[in-house]
């Protein structure tokens, strides 16, 4: 089976191991080239076509490479492996970035890279001071990428050839979505029902040590390699959580197998939590329909649609999802970096709420698809947004394999609503914020920390916090929907808690519903808290 007919089953593999391992939360932003072979001929000519410039510039990091490399008969082979890379990006990037950067970018990788061990001396006999050629290539590539943007990325031919095989039983991993903080890794969300989620990570969290070592001059890419491991086997982290003193969580890594929907009826309402935006959420979405119908039948009054903390998933999925809802009209539309290139996303399928009333529950770990189906209900007006703006993941990363070995994971375009809204950076903004209260500091836990000398910034994780984060251009004149409580503002404390977990944001969604209104709703529940 050559690769080619093998992609759609990569992309399955990769967004899966995305889910069951600690990649950023790029999930429903992965596709796969549009133009395979005219990017295999590209690589296949090498340094052909290039321009003079870019050619100079090449050389200037060959230069580099042979200063960092260790001759041994690999060389040549992994300089053409790092042209490979470098002609994919500046051809297929979302935005241009010139040759004289890329370049620049890889080579102050080799020379200034925090994480020196690549260049230690190693048992293999590499000499002091010196790698194998693939490392040289894969520190520069790591720092290439990483100067772009905070999801672009070079796979390692191991990395890559995870892809190309069934995971079950290979690697396990954490169940987290996380970005890189300052010396930390932020915990952006722990998908529920994983090893993480299970041991008590919640968003927010920073990881600051791995197994006793500090993370702190780490790269994002060699920290998530050793968050990854063997099911079973035990990692232990060290985390740093607000108004806590740091402790040690040990999580044992699995085979991420998340159940992608979850329901229940409250009071004739219909209760859908969407766990994972995989193959099975739209069967399952249906079956939670048919199982409230079958005991209310006409009597089903509303639909609770959850998102929080939900990281993302498959791209069709979301529209499937937004499409439940929806009669007809845009879901979501692409961009890349020619602005004329535009790739729509619609809705036609009836819709399964019949016109009932649907509130949507999201927060700050609402990423990705989640941000895809809120934003298109809100722009058409079919459902009220509830909670805390979403994290503003709104990039596409298409896998790109190289002709050699390896493949880059590349930013190639841009995610927008129905009205032109962009989701990158920004977020999605609910209509109705839920404002949590705060947890007080234990005076011990305070000292604990100032002892450690602990002055990490304690927030909800974004996008917009991540360094070398894309800016994308508005293409709407529409505010309405941009202000976070656009209908309102309310304190959880007068919800009710409802169900095993007592979730009062859920009793806010379900007393929203009963009200009708904003205004009767907002009424009733601060009636309820000044009471």
């Amino acid at each position: 089976m050559n690769l080619w007919s093998r992609l759609p089953s990569i992309l399955m593999i990769v967004l899966t191991l995305a889910v069951g391992t600690v990649f950023l939360p790029s999930l429903s932003g992965c596709a796969i080239d549009d133009g395979p072979m005219g990017r295999w001929v590209s690589s296949l000519t090498g340094t052909h076509g290039l321009p003079k410039a870019a050619m100079e510039d090449l050389a200037r990091f060959q230069t580099v490479y042979h200063e960092k490399s260790v001759e041994d008969g690999t060389r040549k082979d992994q300089f053409n492996q790092f042209v490979d890379a470098f002609k994919v990006v500046r051809r297929s990037y979302v935005t241009q970035v010139s040759d004289q950067d890329l370049i620049t970018y890889a080579i102050e990788g080799l020379n200034d890279s925090k994480d020196k061990d690549w260049l230690n001396s190693k048992d293999d006999g590499t000499p002091e001071g010196l790698a194998t050629p693939s490392k040289v290539v894969e520190v520069a590539l790591d720092a290439m990428m990483a100067k772009l943007d905070p999801h672009s990325g070079y796979m390692t031919p191991a990395e890559f050839q995870e892809l190309m095989v069934d995971t079950s039983g290979e690697f396990g991993g954490l169940g987290i979505e996380v970005q890189q903080g300052d010396g930390f890794l932020n915990v952006v969300s722990p998908i529920e029902d994983t090893p993480a989620d299970r041991a008590g990570l919640k968003p927010g969290d920073h990881i600051t040590h791995i197994e006793g070592v500090s993370i702190k001059e780490w790269t994002l890419t060699k920290t998530v390699r050793t968050l990854r491991g063997k099911p079973g086997s035990p990692v232990t982290v060290t985390v740093d959580r607000e108004k806590r003193s740091p402790f040690d969580v040990t999580i044992i890594r699995d085979i991420i197998q998340v159940r992608a929907v979850k329901s229940a009826l409250y009071d004739d309402y219909l209760h859908v939590r969407v766990v994972s935006f995989s193959e099975r959420m739209e069967g399952d979405v249906r079956k939670a329909f048919d199982m409230a119908r079958d005991k209310l039948g006409d009597d089903l009054k509303g639909v609770i649609l959850d998102l929080r903390n939900n990281p993302g998933g498959l791209l069709q999925q979301s529209v499937a999802l937004s499409d439940m809802f929806l009669d007809d009209g845009n879901v979501v539309s692409i961009r890349g970096r020619d602005e004329k290139d535009v790739r729509n996303y619609g809705a036609g399928g009836g819709d399964l709420a019949e016109g009932l009333p649907v509130v949507v529950l999201i927060n700050g770990g609402s990423a990705s698809a989640s941000e895809i189906v809120s934003g298109a209900l809100q722009d058409h007006n079919r459902a009220i947004l509830m909670g805390r703006r979403t994290f503003g993941k709104g990039s596409v990363q298409t896998i790109m394999p190289l002709m050699r070995e390896g493949a880059v994971r590349l930013t190639t375009a841009l995610y927008y609503l129905p009205s032109g809204r962009t989701i990158q950076k920004v977020g999605v903004a609910p209509d109705i914020r839920l404002d949590v209260p705060e947890v007080k500091e234990d005076e011990k836990d305070k000292k604990a920390k100032e002892e450690k000398g602990a002055k990490h910034e304690f927030k909800a994780p974004r996008e917009a916090d991540l360094p070398n984060v894309i800016n994308a251009k508005s293409y709407s004149n529409d505010n309405r929907h941009s202000k976070d409580g656009s209908l309102g503002n309310t304190s959880i404390k007068g919800c009710p808690e409802v169900g095993v977990k007592k979730d009062k944001e859920l009793g806010c969604a379900l007393e929203f519903l009963k009200a009708g209104t904003a205004k009767k709703f907002l009424a009733g529940i601060n009636a309820l808290e000044k009471g």
